[in-house]
């Protein structure tokens, strides 16, 4: 009996580490090979997984008996320094000889840790589009609204994650707001180059990590998820032109109307 409760509290731990990792943005066939080799560290050899974007099924067989567990997945966000630490755990724990219950311990700190401030998320997101502007060939001067918009735009996204909104809205909002504040900063000073603010200020939601997630999917034979992934990318483009386009096209008949 206590076997099988230990079995139990390794899938349970397996099935977090998946779970966690695939909700801060790793590529499947990380995740599948991390819990793998976690198993496999403690003779689970009857150990099989299933990972897609939005799923992870794992199942173990010991004793005529069936462990199954279905973990559905609903938010996945970009957070590359977890995924680091949960490469590092996950490491230490093939290596050594880790309880169970303490590798659970170490995992509920990774996934509880604390993340960066929001205030220097907004700082970076608002550098980041100043530096994608300039280099889009925006004069020096087009860095202010740029870097404002990207701020914003930070802001805004922090506000409609927590609120679980949809990732289409949330590109769609986000388009719209960084159009927005270009064109009022060209409306108040014309020699503003909306077309790099708008380029640079986009930046922060171009789909980079899921495109480069897809491709990694697909070269590893998991084209399910890369389909998937490849899908995520295109509503997110689609989202952020539908944005940026609806706010320029209101703009050019207003401006025709008067």
């Amino acid at each position: 009996m206590e076997i099988i409760n230990d079995r139990k509290q390794l899938m349970l731990l397996l099935l977090k580490t998946g779970e966690t990792m695939l909700q801060c943005g790793a590529e499947t066939y990380r995740v599948e090979d991390t819990m793998k080799r976690m198993a496999l560290s403690r003779n689970m050899q009857q150990f099989d997984s299933f990972v897609t974007p939005t799923g992870i099924f794992v199942s173990s067989e010991y004793d005529d008996e069936v462990f199954s567990y279905i973990r559905r997945i609903k938010s996945i966000s970009i957070d590359l320094q977890k995924v680091s630490d949960l490469n590092n755990f996950s490491r230490l724990f093939v290596a050594s000889e880790m309880p169970i219950s303490d590798g659970l311990k170490t995992l509920n700190y990774i996934r509880e840790g604390s993340d960066f401030k929001p205030y220097l998320k907004w700082i970076c997101g608002g550098l980041a589009s100043a530096g994608f502007t300039k280099l889009f060939g925006g004069n020096y001067i087009d860095l202010i609204p740029s870097f404002l918009a990207g701020v914003a735009l930070l802001y805004i996204c922090s506000f409609t994650n927590k609120n679980n909104i949809s990732i289409l809205v949330n590109n769609i909002i986000g388009g719209m707001i960084i159009t927005l504040i270009a064109l009022c900063f060209q409306f108040i000073i014309p020699s503003f180059n909306i077309g790099p603010i708008i380029s640079g200020s986009i930046m922060p939601l171009a789909p980079g990590v899921a495109i480069t997630n897809a491709i990694r999917d697909f070269i590893y034979g998991d084209y399910l998820s890369g389909v998937s992934r490849a899908v995520e990318a295109l509503i997110i483009a689609i989202g952020i032109a539908f944005g940026v386009g609806i706010i320029l096209n209101t703009s050019n008949m207003l401006g025709g109307l008067l």
